[in-house]
């Protein structure tokens, strides 16, 4: 009867957007983040080492990872200090160079919301684009020496202001990084992953598929840029909508482990279209208010069934001790006691 109560809400709702009322919505629409770096002009524009440097727009990271490959230590050092923002923010570009090129970024920012980035020395940061709202990765360990690597994948509400909020910690991708990587320690490393465009409350981006696709794209190539600077195939956890960007990224995503928490739907039926080789699991509290989104989709709103359905076909994760929508990396919890198994490859 539950079930049915929600599927006529769920239709409901699409009916009542698709007809245009829902004025609930509009507001918080965003416009997905795409395309090369900032600073891609004064980058392609710079011949300074007598050859044209890889195109961000149009360059695999393979083919980055390459090129960067072939410069003296010091023609590197060059990009770094003139390009910064190209150099942090390009797949395939060596982690210890995109590390030298942030921390530059972050101290030539005057934008106050992202101070607190680069407050705190040795941060690692992977990944900063000042654009938007912001879009941030750090890496907790050393990524360069690990023998397993995890990716933390947020959902709603995330940019770079909120990446490393002291509010709810765990709802974070930098506190549930921490957390993970606090579990398993030396030998792995844990990325925190807010590289997309990620919805603003409950409204129609959050119900729809359109960020996702943005931030499936933007994940594929994140990871292909992990494998072309020869770092470990990563155990990928997706929180919420999060899991939704990874549902459609799954077919060409670089990934171990598949890992989906608190999830809406991943806009599959089940495992099988997903079309992954990746082990894809699957954890959901009895708390989690995520249980009470109907898992349908209709006239392109929702995200499909439920994947922590028996039905699905993913792994089960323990989460019994889990709390509430974002407790699901809490330290003592048996949920991040198994994502710490996956991340190390010792769960079955």
């Amino acid at each position: 009867m539950r079930r049915y109560a929600r599927t006529l809400v769920a239709v409901a709702l699409a009916t009542t957007v698709v007809a245009g009322t829902a004025g609930w919505a509009s507001g918080n629409a965003q416009q997905a983040l795409t395309g090369p770096p900032p600073g891609t002009a004064a980058w392609r524009a710079d011949h300074a080492l007598g050859r044209e440097l890889p195109d961000p727009g149009r360059s695999t990271p393979a083919e980055v990872a390459r090129f960067f490959r072939g410069l003296t230590e010091a023609q590197q050092q060059a990009l770094v200090v003139r390009h910064p923002l190209v150099v942090g923010n390009l797949d395939g570009v060596p982690v210890e160079l995109r590390y030298r090129a942030n921390a530059r970024s972050l101290q030539a920012s005057h934008d106050p919301r992202y101070a607190h980035l680069g407050k705190a020395r040795g941060r690692q940061i992977l990944a900063f684009d000042p654009r938007g709202r912001g879009q941030v990765a750090e890496v907790f360990g050393d990524l360069r020496t690990a023998r397993h690597v995890a990716v933390v994948v947020p959902g709603s509400d995330i940019d770079a202001g909120t990446f490393d909020r002291t509010k709810d910690v765990y709802g974070t991708p930098a506190g549930m990084a921490k957390a993970l990587y606090a579990r398993t320690g030396p030998g792995s490393a844990v990325i925190a992953w807010a590289g997309y465009t990620t919805p603003v409350g409950l409204g129609i981006d959050a119900a729809t598929g359109s960020l996702a696709e943005a931030g499936a794209d933007r994940l594929t190539r994140f990871t292909d840029g992990l494998a072309a600077d020869g770092l470990p195939e990563p155990a990928v956890f997706c929180h919420s909508y999060g899991s939704v960007v990874c549902g459609l990224a799954a077919p060409r995503l670089r990934a171990r482990d598949l890992v989906v928490l608190g999830s809406p739907g991943m806009r599959v039926d089940d495992v099988a279209d997903l079309r992954t080789d990746a082990r894809v699991w699957a954890a959901k509290d009895a708390t989690d208010w995520i249980d009470d989104v109907p898992n349908i989709e209709v006239a392109g709103l929702g995200h499909g069934p439920d994947p922590a359905a028996p039905e699905f076909g993913a792994r089960h994760v323990p989460a019994d001790d889990a709390r509430g929508h974002t407790g699901y990396f809490a330290p003592g919890t048996d949920s991040l006691r198994a994502f710490a198994a996956i991340t190390e490859g010792r769960a079955r």
